[in-house]
């Protein structure tokens, strides 16, 4: 474990101590804020509760659906922008301002649309994220040294071969910035959506827990969430420096 790793996760545990002691003095009222002791053992109650495995089954789901998307045709969108430049330039004003509208409002239509059940939620996270894939893999394209096409054009590379041996493999760190950036996106548009307006996964059990002042369950899947992305961002940053490594960049 590097010393940048040990400072980190000793900041870490220097305001999680300093939160539970202001909680234990009562400087904090409990019905704001609880004690990360009692969230940790709140969680562990959650864990054998009945409704915690498929709950989080169904988030689960639904995240993974709405990232595999957003990659998939988040990529496939970026390879045809980026071949066909009058299009591009016709759609660049639609995504440099496409976070300022919130997508969450389309969430009743999308109900009408899909129905009251995990469709809706799911295309929240997909629309979040597909943009970010798309601009950023994009921005990988642009950066592709001119070199390496005339390389594949004196090889007489077609265009498939010349994407797939030359262009991708080029991008490779802007398109896996665009992963990372779809993961995070999904997580927010998923469970913002069943916070909203759900049937169930965790985003709806913490609207539930904190409609009913249950601030231990609440708080128990809030450091929940904050666990798996913690787990899922140290992934990868693991693989996004090992492919780093390969490519001599670090």
């Amino acid at each position: 474990m590097s010393r940048l790793t040990l400072i980190r996760l000793a900041a870490v545990g220097v305001i999680v101590a300093l939160i539970e002691l202001v909680c234990r003095l009562g400087l904090i009222t409990p019905y704001t804020l609880i004690p990360p002791s009692q969230m940790v053992a709140g969680l562990f109650e959650l864990v054998h509760s009945d409704e915690f495995a498929s709950d989080t089954l169904r988030t689960v789901t639904a995240i993974l659906i709405a990232i595999s998307a957003a990659v998939v045709f988040g990529l496939i969108g970026a390879i045809v922008l980026s071949a066909l430049p009058r299009l591009r330039r016709a759609l660049d004003p639609l995504m440099a301002t496409y976070y300022s509208v919130p997508v969450f409002v389309f969430y009743p239509l999308f109900i009408v649309l899909f129905g009251l059940n995990d469709v809706p939620k799911v295309v929240i996270g997909f629309l979040l994220a597909v943009v970010a894939m798309i601009t950023s893999s994009l921005n990988g394209f642009d950066r592709v040294p001119a070199v390496l096409r005339k390389t594949a054009r004196v090889h007489r590379l077609g265009r498939v071969a010349t994407i797939r041996r030359v262009v991708l493999p080029s991008a490779a760190p802007h398109i896996f910035n665009g992963i990372k950036l779809a993961v995070a996106y999904a997580f927010v548009g998923v469970l913002g959506a069943e916070f909203i307006l759900s049937t169930g996964g965790i985003g709806y059990r913490i609207a539930y827990a904190f409609n009913d002042f249950d601030n231990r369950r609440m708080y128990a899947l809030v450091v929940l969430i904050l666990v798996v992305v913690s787990v899922v961002n140290a992934v990868l940053f693991g693989w996004e420096r090992r492919l780093r490594r390969r490519r001599g960049l670090t």
